[in-house]
């Protein structure tokens, strides 16, 4: 219930950042504006999640006849849950990982890349499956989605936002006040759209851990692999858009040393999902 309550905070600050944008650029009609890209941005995602992010990662079809445990493991866990069994693919990067997407869990898709076929026992892997499912049963796809879209959204606005104050200023200082005003939130409103969403993925995955826990009755299988995953990550590299680094159980961008990292963190210590998951 705690992390539910995080995700409709987060969300909903999201949200918030988008409507007072708009209407610091627009007054009433900019906060319609506002939502009408918002809503734009989030039925696009709604649909083409799946697409996306499967393209993304370079990700075919996977074939039952050549891999039947990775079939039969998902198909029991998928029974288990209580929902429809995904689509599965192979992604070719070598870089140990995996994801879920779709919009819904009639529509859902899992995709683990080579790298992880190497480097995992197959009772890690089925951790990792039933992480991904938990994904899957709990909605997270489409509410990550949701959370990209208006953030991608806000973005678009402060754009035009930032270019309305520059260009659009007449010079006293009352107006000169307004366009300091807009210029201000205009840079910071993505800023703080990046916080919340790192914020809402974090408290997804921890979710997702625990589902995944639950379903298949111990966490020693996916604390062992995300111990793996992590360090495979800080030398293989993977070739992803940071837009969908999310998706994945490890972020697949750990090895890129970026500034204030710790703010834009889209996924949980490792070392903390692995306290939780064996209570230790």
């Amino acid at each position: 219930m705690k992390n539910y309550a995080k995700t409709a905070v987060l969300l909903a600050g999201i949200g918030g950042i988008m409507i007072v944008l708009g209407g610091l650029f627009g007054g009433r009609t900019g906060m319609f504006i506002g939502l009408a890209l918002g809503l734009a941005f989030v039925g696009f995602s709604y649909w083409n999640s799946d697409k996306l992010a499967i393209r993304a990662a370079k990700a075919v079809p996977a074939d039952e006849a050549e891999m039947p445990e990775y079939f039969a493991i998902v198909r029991e866990l998928a029974a288990k849950s209580g929902i429809p069994m995904p689509r599965l693919y192979i992604s070719p990067e070598m870089q140990p990982n995996a994801f879920a997407t779709g919009r819904n869990p009639e529509h859902a898709a899992v995709a683990v890349t080579q790298g992880i076929l190497r480097v995992l026992t197959w009772e890690e892997l089925r951790g990792v499956l039933a992480h991904e499912l938990g994904h899957v049963k709990n909605r997270d796809i489409l509410i990550s989605s949701v959370a990209a879209a208006v953030a991608m959204g806000i973005t678009v606005i402060a754009t035009m936002a930032r270019f309305a104050a520059i260009f659009g200023g007449r010079g006293n200082d009352r107006d000169g006040g307004n366009v300091f005003a807009m210029l201000a939130m205009a840079i910071l409103a993505p800023l703080a759209a990046g916080i919340l969403q790192a914020a809402l993925s974090r408290t997804r995955e921890f979710e997702a851990d625990a589902t995944g826990k639950a379903l298949i009755g111990d966490g020693a299988p996916l604390a062992s692999a995300l111990a793996k995953i992590e360090a495979a990550a800080t030398r293989v590299p993977m070739d992803i858009d940071p837009a969908h680094a999310q998706a994945f159980i490890v972020n697949p961008l750990t090895g890129r040393k970026v500034q204030f990292a710790n703010l834009f963190r889209t996924h949980p210590p490792t070392e903390e999902r692995i306290a939780r998951l064996t209570g230790r």
